[in-house]
């Protein structure tokens, strides 16, 4: 079918390509093509396809019960919670679908922290340039993307945007309206940009400093995807809330907010709410995510497994200085900038059955299963070498 007789929103730009199947790293055409998917679904399928724990889990959740709503206890949800908690700042959690749907929890729990405490004026968020926190128009207000917001009427209130990664450039913005930070530790769709551990503690102290609230966006760069479950660890601070999403599900469906107590403890009954949000099965789902996750040794692998990777691609930008400017990221959340049009190099790679995903800054984003093997590593690299060859000679 064209996309003219298509009844589907036209709201992507598709490539033609229809999978049907999946196992491990590898994707499945209907037409039988196999892919190595180094796109990983954008970071959210963690353990690649059809891994056999997940489709346990979501197979014996599914016999017995799907969906409940939150107006009763859902005991799944109360088991990824306590886990999600132990295995980090956090003492509470709100459940969602989606990244972004947990962005905008963060936003609302910001600012329902300082209206608990008195100050219903300190409402104002500090984001960054280069950021994406979701598609929903306060997510969107808050990255301030132009490009993103147009076309959709009065941009929300709220928002103000920090032009550089500078402390500096932070205080200038702080006033007696301002609610807190909100900020990826590795920005995703903005360029794979880590914005520095040095910077993060700044934040951190900054904040502690002026009295407000210090958020990590974690929806890309969470649940393993750096070599550490959260981004932010490697800096050794913490946030007071959080917005995961993408890899906790492992592909189903999942999103959360995470809390401390003084933070969560304000959004009280009413205040916010879900229908779907940590629905037994999503959190099913979720709970064997995370058990492999923090399983032993599996951190650690993927950190040995971005080290070998990183090389390998470091030499490959060396030796294609008139396609790649520079590697980036951190962990198996890679980018690589362009000196070409960064689309060009993705359809190249597909034309090598390897997927990929691009990225802001003309960047060539490159997110792997975090189980992936050694071998599929030197696929890769090799899918890589073969498409810059090409690329070269106009082919």
């Amino acid at each position: 079918m064209s996309a003219g007789d298509s009844h589907i929103m036209p709201t992507y730009n598709r490539a033609d390509l229809r999978f049907v199947r999946g196992d491990g790293a590898w994707l499945e055409t209907e037409t039988g093509e196999k892919y190595l998917d180094f796109g990983s679904g954008v970071a959210v399928n963690t353990l690649g396809h059809a891994h056999p724990k997940l489709n346990d889990a979501l197979q014996a959740q599914s016999e017995k019960l799907w969906h409940v709503s939150n107006l009763y206890h859902i005991p799944e949800q109360e088991k990824l919670a306590d886990s999600l908690c132990a295995a980090s700042f956090a003492d509470l959690v709100f459940f969602s679908n989606s990244g972004a749907e947990a962005a905008e929890g963060m936003i609302k729990a910001m600012r329902k922290y300082h209206a608990a405490h008195g100050a219903p004026e300190k409402v104002m968020l500090i984001g960054f340039d280069g950021a994406f926190h979701g598609r929903t128009l306060a997510a969107l207000a808050a990255a301030g993307n132009p490009a993103y917001l147009d076309g959709f009427g009065p941009v929300a209130q709220g928002f103000v945007h920090c032009p550089d990664l500078t402390i500096e450039a932070v205080e200038e913005l702080i006033d007696e309206t301002t609610a807190g930070i909100l900020i990826e530790p590795v920005q995703g769709e903005g360029g794979v940009r880590d914005v520095g551990t040095e910077f993060l503690r700044a934040l951190r102290a900054l904040c502690d400093e002026k009295g407000i609230l210090l958020g990590f966006d974690e929806v890309q760069c969470g649940i393993g995807r750096t070599g550490k479950l959260f981004a932010h660890e490697w800096a050794g601070v913490t946030p007071d809330v959080m917005a995961i999403a993408k890899g906790i599900g492992g592909g189903f469906p999942l999103g959360a907010v995470l809390t401390t107590k003084a933070v969560g403890s304000a959004m009280q009954p009413g205040t916010h709410g879900s229908t779907y949000g940590g629905n037994p099965l999503a959190c099913a789902v979720g709970s064997a995510v995370l058990q492999e996750v923090e399983g032993a040794g599996f951190l650690a692998q993927v950190q040995n497994r971005a080290v070998y990777f990183r090389q390998n691609l470091a030499r490959l930008l060396d030796e294609n200085g008139d396609i790649f400017a520079d590697l980036r990221g951190r962990g198996l959340m890679i980018g690589m900038q362009c000196k070409i049009t960064n689309n060009d190099v993705v359809a190249a790679l597909r034309d090598e059955n390897l997927l990929t995903v691009g990225a802001g800054d003309n960047v060539l984003r490159i997110l792997p299963p975090l189980n992936v093997t050694q071998e599929e590593i030197d696929m890769a690299i090799a899918a890589l070498e073969k498409a810059c060859a090409k690329l070269r000679a106009g082919a």
